[in-house]
């Protein structure tokens, strides 16, 4: 027979086993319990160094970290740099000159020291001052874990004249989808780049040096980029010919390319496209050629009057017709801003502005910047009429001088809708007057509304 002391223990040791148990219980780690893919998710939302502390926790976050695939190293010691002087310089801003050495490239390589070898790298993005081999090194070892984003702002380590080669290790890269370049680069030639992007479906590039190969008329092609979808490139110096024929492309962006003398736009499935900045004011054989059947968004703004313009389709070119001064397939937005010298007021140029202008007939919404509509009202010009525009935005002075334009654009907009003047006088003082035209029963009525910026 058991004794009371005896049943007192096997009661107490009982409810002491079922204490660590109810403890266990509430000491269970949910949160490392999670997918990798939600976990990467979760920690994609916090700067990479504290990522990076919080793999002390233990081996499950030390591996989450060593197969993180989202690196992002923007959120150290970011820097800028400044655009190049009148000797097509680039340097590091003062500011932060120090700041941004050489210790940010050191983290940078001891996580691709301890990362998995065979976990895949998503995206990479950083901003660093360092030399050529150590970014060809990084690079390299970001192909060598398949990455498929690559987005890298570089100078080197000394402040000098010279600049990047393009590092070549990712033209042949089958992983990698998005490529975002912002440095002093030197492409390498046509011939070496063609062929090589087979995979790559957004390309950035910004300051790029093209000063021994000013003609790019075989690069941006359907052989050399199959699957490109949208391309930005900005201040390419020494560019004077440039031709985009990527079958596939869908947005294309082209800025600060002041010494531009041609373009030509061929692509079937390009649906916006913005130009800004853009062609030599003072050549005088410059050109635009445009066929893009699908256009639906077109910025072109501040870019120098060419001395020709052209739009075309495909059917124009099956058909051996010629389409540089009637032909519109246009029938989007658009928003157009001319820059012309006044002393380079030449038939020329204008007969090219006519064109262009033309060109956007079956446009549905337009605005057209100040200088547009001076050039409009000093010279005699016949438009096409605008008969699908909806919308129409004038950015004007609103004096004498631009009635003859303003009186011009009415006359060629039959089925216009709603009317906005953004009137801009001597002072910089912008007021923004909208017109709305309603037809009911034969009539129209007006709506004006006035904004004073």
């Amino acid at each position: 027979m058991e004794t009371r002391s005896t049943k007192r223990k096997k009661i107490a040791h009982r409810n002491q086993t079922t204490a660590k148990g109810a403890n266990k219980k509430r000491a269970i780690d949910r949160i490392s319990d999670l997918p990798d893919a939600i976990l990467h998710r979760i920690l994609f939302l916090l700067p990479i160094k504290c990522i990076a502390q919080m793999s002390v926790l233990s081996k499950r976050w030390r591996f989450l970290w060593t197969t993180f695939p989202d690196l992002d190293f923007t959120t150290i010691s970011p820097f800028t740099i400044s655009p190049p002087t009148t000797k097509n310089r680039y340097k590091f801003s003062t500011v932060n000159r120090h700041s941004a050495s050489s210790r940010k490239p050191d983290f940078i390589t001891q996580v691709f020291s301890i990362r998995e070898k065979n976990s895949d790298i998503r995206v990479l993005c950083f901003r660093a001052r360092l030399s050529f081999s150590r970014l060809n090194n990084l690079i390299r070892s970001a192909i060598r874990h398949n990455v498929k984003e690559l987005d890298v702002e570089v100078a080197t380590e000394v402040v000098t004249d010279d600049y990047f080669n393009f590092p070549r290790c990712v033209i042949g890269s089958q992983s990698l989808k998005v490529l975002k370049l912002k440095s002093g680069f030197r492409l390498p030639p046509s011939s070496i780049m063609r062929d090589g992007f087979q995979s790559l479906q957004t390309l950035s590039l910004s300051l790029v040096i093209l000063y021994n190969q000013p003609f790019l008329s075989d690069l941006f092609s359907e052989s050399s980029f199959p699957l490109l979808k949208n391309l930005h490139l900005d201040m390419c110096f020494g560019l004077k010919y440039l031709r985009v024929g990527c079958k596939a492309l869908e947005d294309f962006s082209l800025q600060k390319c002041f010494q531009l003398q041609g373009l030509d736009i061929s692509c079937a499935k390009l649906e916006n496209l913005k130009v800004a900045s853009c062609f030599d004011a003072y050549s005088e054989k410059s050109w635009v050629r445009i066929s893009a059947p699908k256009l639906q968004n077109l910025v072109w703004h501040y870019n120098a009057v060419t001395d020709i313009s052209m739009f075309e389709d495909h059917y124009h070119q099956n058909h051996h017709q010629s389409s540089s001064n009637s032909f519109s397939l246009f029938c989007g937005d658009a928003s157009v801003g001319f820059f012309i010298l006044n002393e380079d007021v030449s038939i020329g140029k204008l007969q090219s502005v006519n064109n262009f202008l033309s060109g956007l007939s079956h446009a549905r919404s337009l605005t057209l910047e100040s200088q547009t509509i001076e050039v409009l009202s000093n010279n005699k010009f016949f438009i096409q009429p605008f008969y699908s525009l909806k919308s129409l935005e004038l950015h004007t002075g609103f004096n004498k001088s631009n009635v003859q334009g303003l009186a011009c654009l009415f006359r060629s907009s039959p089925t216009l809708h709603t009317l906005i003047l953004k009137i801009i006088n001597d002072f910089q003082i912008e007021r923004k007057v909208s017109c709305t035209l309603n037809l009911f029963m034969g009539k129209i009525y007006f709506t004006l509304t006035f904004f004073i910026h």
